[in-house]
């Protein structure tokens, strides 16, 4: 195991994880925030350097965590060499395995590889695969000025929409939920319509992987195009950073299947697996 914590290595990685899109995603999202300020306190872990067969992104050792938050405990994985990702994993001190915790990644052997090191120590997995799409930061982008409702305004999320921000994610409700979310708004761009009272419409924020999620409109302002809107107006705020524009959804979400398909550059053949990872002593106390 190496932690690469030089950041001369890490501007390297970053351009390096390019050349492997779409299957580096996640990785190359979260090394993108570490060389920015890394706002959420994470780390790379390597097999090697710089040959690396396998690279995985965690919550430094120092951060504050909670044992049940698997929202905020989440590792993201990349490998040229699946065998090599078992052994980084099998490797002690890369993984917290007492704690609940997730695993993201956009390659096919993830489950079984991640799941056979977790049965030997007797946690249970649950998975959940999704449609994944991106845009790269050279993507053109489609003109959305005529969606905007001139009673409307184009703003940001900020922590005190946290609330609503819980209450409406389907893997919300909870108090582990509410806080990672008011984390992401201090955090991480995010685009949201508001009405005259100021109160949000229609809203999309990023994660620690800079990958879009918990995109929402309030069913009462639906089918008047703000999705499209929050969604185009954050992708050109993730490419002028130099970011690219990913975005995870449910084939049964029609509209979000047609809406990535008319935006992006492809779906991404593996699609998105996020593992949920829990050891025994917590079963019956974790959120979906």
């Amino acid at each position: 195991m190496l932690v690469l914590n030089c950041s001369t290595k890490l501007l390297t990685l970053e351009k390096m994880l390019r050349s492997h899109f779409p299957e580096s995603l996640k990785v190359y999202g979260a090394v993108m925030n570490i060389n920015r300020g890394n706002p959420f306190q994470k780390e790379v872990v390597l097999d090697s350097w710089p040959n690396f067969k396998a690279v995985i992104t965690r919550r430094q050792k120092e951060a504050e965590t909670d044992n049940l938050d698997h929202y905020t405990n989440a590792y993201a994985v990349f490998y040229k060499d699946v065998r090599a990702y078992r052994q980084l994993l099998e490797e002690q001190g890369v993984i917290n395995w007492d704690q609940v915790f997730q695993i993201q990644g956009l390659q096919s052997e993830l489950y079984d590889v991640s799941k056979a090191v977790a049965d030997s120590k007797q946690l249970d997995v649950k998975l959940a695969s999704f449609m994944a799409a991106f845009l790269s930061p050279l993507s053109p982008l489609p003109d959305t000025s005529s969606l905007m409702h001139p009673s409307l305004r184009l703003t940001y999320l900020s922590v005190a929409d946290a609330d609503l921000l819980n209450q409406t994610w389907s893997r919300g409700g909870n108090e582990q939920c509410r806080r990672y979310l008011a984390k992401l708004t201090s955090c991480f761009p995010s685009v949201c319509l508001r009405d005259g009272k100021g109160n949000p419409v229609s809203w999309i924020l990023t994660d620690q992987f800079a990958t879009a999620c918990h995109s929402y409109t309030l069913p009462e302002h639906r089918r008047k195009g703000y999705s499209r809107l929050v969604i185009v107006t954050l992708a050109r705020k993730l490419q002028s950073r130099g970011f690219t524009c990913q975005g995870n959804f449910l084939s049964t979400n029609e509209a979000a299947v047609n809406m990535y398909k008319s935006l992006s550059e492809g779906l991404v053949p593996s699609g998105f697996h996020r593992l949920i990872l829990t050891p025994k002593t917590f079963s019956g106390q974790v959120h979906p």
